[in-house]
């Protein structure tokens, strides 16, 4: 749920409602509705939590547990030893 991830990277964050309300150039009242699920944030500051946290708006918005690593400026050979190091792990974890 968007409410739970908004709070969750917050808190990761070290930053407080009113210190991301600020950031964002709205109330801390806003972002607490957001926190509880009172309301959702507008496609505008979707973006721009996704900015500001550095995550994906798909991260936000999903419910699942995927996640994305972007491999933008590594090689070919480092995405290759990544590929393979994930496939390890799925092996290993089953």
């Amino acid at each position: 749920m968007i409410a739970d991830r908004i709070k969750q990277l917050r808190e990761q964050n070290g930053m407080t409602q009113s210190e991301l309300a600020k950031k964002l150039g709205i109330t801390r009242s806003s972002v607490h509705a957001w926190e509880m699920g009172i309301s959702v944030p507008s496609t505008q500051y979707i973006i721009e939590l996704s900015q500001l946290f550095k995550v994906t708006t798909d991260y936000l918005l999903k419910n699942d547990k995927e996640t994305t690593i972007s491999v933008s400026g590594l090689t070919e050979e480092d995405i290759h030893l990544i590929t393979g190091i994930v496939a390890y792990l799925r092996r290993k974890n089953k």
